[in-house]
């Protein structure tokens, strides 16, 4: 059978495109970005809902088999206490309301381990009757890439699951991902907090250590002095290809903007091997 998903909250689409390379049918994604939803048309050729979810009504839209919520992980982080932001949001509840009216199949979310600590969303995400629930966390994407980038996968479907298994791959190394000569445009507040001038010094990764970067977040958009590497010449910021192989995107992949915009909607992605690690087990939970 083929089996079809909805993609809600997809950013520039690294869950669609690794649930797409498990051999299922994205039928729509819903995002209200705009620079994210020009990335997602160039890459994809599903149907692109550019628009406010909260806005949306459920038993008009189109079903598929398998609902798939990424909601922003912003406010349930625990870098969030340092502003005192970690606050969640509402948005779990839209997403929420879609599964609890449409009643697909199975229904996946994929968040921070923060989220945890939120009992309201994890007690309106896991106990809705009908369905068995189980909540694999923390996986980590450094069992595919060389990034330290923990996650919480929280999965709900009408049967349960008899085949689930975990990843067994080789994972890339931090050598892999390097330009060669790259080409880069370093600010001089990259050399100052490299100097010491700012309280916070860069995280350095060394591919030759076998090192692996940090957690490829959206503000490089804003700093690229926080997490630098060693290319054999010098210590500098990842490019924009170097971040996106970090999180296992193509060369082809295309992001939609400038440079900062592209750095932004990656930090923000989706792992792609996480995605596709999380569609295998739908399929073998349809094929059983």
């Amino acid at each position: 059978m083929q089996i079809t998903a909805k993609s809600y909250f997809s950013g520039a689409g690294g869950m669609d495109l690794g649930i797409e390379e498990s051999g299922i049918n994205i039928i729509e994604s819903y995002e209200i970005d705009k620079k994210c939803c020009d990335t997602l048309r160039k890459n994809f050729k599903h149907h692109v809902n550019e628009s406010d979810i909260t806005q949306i009504t459920v038993l008009d839209q189109n079903d598929a088999d398998v609902y798939i919520g990424t909601f922003p992980c912003t406010r349930y982080s625990t870098i969030a206490d340092i502003s005192g932001t970690r606050t969640g949001d509402d948005l779990f509840l839209h997403f929420f309301r879609h599964i609890s009216l449409a009643q697909p199949e199975m229904y996946v979310v994929e968040n921070v381990p923060g989220m945890l600590k939120f009992k309201v969303v994890m007690e309106a995400l896991t106990k809705l009757p009908d369905y068995y629930v189980r909540v694999e966390c923390p996986i980590n994407a450094n069992m595919w890439l060389p990034q330290e980038r923990k996650r919480l996968i929280l999965i709900g479907s009408k049967k349960p699951f008899t085949n689930f298994d975990y990843p067994d791959s080789q994972p890339l190394r931090l050598k892999d991902i390097i330009e060669k000569d790259a080409s880069i445009d370093i600010p001089q507040y990259v050399y100052n907090r490299i100097n010491g001038k700012y309280r916070d010094k860069p995280i350095v990764s060394d591919p030759d250590n076998d090192d692996l970067a940090p957690t490829c977040v959206a503000h490089y958009a804003k700093d690229k002095g926080t997490r630098l590497i060693k290319d054999g010449k010098r210590i500098r910021p990842y490019t924009v290809r170097e971040y996106a192989r970090l999180q296992g995107f193509p060369d082809w992949f295309e992001f939609c903007g400038t440079d900062n915009d592209a750095y932004r909607q990656i930090g923000n992605a989706v792992a792609v091997p996480m995605g596709r690690w999380i569609g295998k087990q739908i399929v073998k939970y349809f094929n059983s």
